[in-house]
């Protein structure tokens, strides 16, 4: 029997999206599914939508929190309800391709010693699983590519409740702050397919660029620090200097566009990013 997939799809004033991305989960060649919708307090007619078709499908449960959670707080709600033997994330305002979930599921069958799937874009090809330190270091030092949102990730349940889920302290870079936790703890399974469609509209949480300029220097300091990444210290040095001196560049920037100095130092006071900081950034060895 196919495993049991449970499709978490976190919600918050999505009248207008919910609906498609609903029926894009009910249109899917995989069929074994359970559909996980939690709504973080919508003010529109979002949760009725989804009602609508839970009222019509069994495999759909809808669950609403009492208060607004936020972001990545829902998902790891979310993932509280799921019984699957995996899980993917399908966004309210996104839709899962009709081969989506099977191309997924059948990638993980064919690599059981995958725990972490990912979204790989470029050229097709058959997916492929990367070790640990090898997807680390490649990462770092040829091309970043651990970047995906949950949205281009499956995971196997138990392991995703092992690692501790989403953090939730560094707001749209929470994801990437996972995918370093998760390829650490077991390698990374690269799925070189488009799997789902992604939607780009206003009112996006990714649309918070000053959230950005803080929260990518905080996660990837902290990531170095508290993660057991496969690195040397020598390496974990060199890119703790790399990104303070990519976040005094992109500070620098944000100044000189915004003319806004209380926001700069407010972003700068957020990243505790100090003098000794800005001088590290500064003289930056190589390894």
């Amino acid at each position: 029997m196919n495993p049991l997939l449970s499709v978490l799809m976190t919600s918050y004033n999505r009248e207008q999206y919910i609906g498609e991305a609903i029926e894009s989960v009910l249109d899917s060649t995989y069929t074994h599914w359970e559909l996980i919708i939690v709504d973080d307090g919508s003010k529109d007619q979002t949760v009725a939508i989804a009602q609508s078709f839970a009222a019509n499908d069994s495999r759909i449960k809808v669950h609403i929190n009492e208060q607004n959670l936020g972001d990545y707080k829902n998902r790891n709600q979310a993932a509280s309800y799921a019984k699957g033997e995996f899980i993917m994330y399908v966004d309210s305002d996104d839709t899962i391709l009709k081969d989506g979930f099977e191309r997924c599921i059948n990638a993980m069958q064919q690599f059981p010693e995958a725990n972490f799937g990912m979204q790989l874009h470029g050229a097709e090809r058959a997916p492929y699983f990367v070790e640990a330190k090898q997807a680390i270091e490649q990462h770092f030092f040829q091309q970043p590519f651990l970047l995906i949102g949950p949205g281009g990730t499956i995971l196997r349940r138990r392991f995703f409740e092992a690692i501790g889920k989403y953090p939730v302290l560094y707001g749209p870079a929470n994801d990437m702050y996972f995918n370093l936790k998760a390829t650490a703890a077991g390698g990374v399974l690269l799925l070189p397919f488009t799997f789902n469609f992604y939607r780009i509209h206003e009112g996006q949480e990714l649309n918070n660029k000053y959230s950005y300029l803080y929260n990518n220097f905080n996660y990837l300091r902290d990531a170095l620090q508290e993660l057991n990444l496969p690195l040397t210290e020598k390496q974990k040095v060199w890119i703790q200097n790399k990104n303070r001196r990519r976040f005094l560049v992109n500070l620098l920037r944000y100044l000189f566009t915004s003319k806004n100095l209380s926001k700069t130092i407010r972003a700068r006071q957020l990243a505790g990013f100090s003098l000794r900081d800005a001088w590290k950034a500064l003289v930056h060895p190589s390894i």
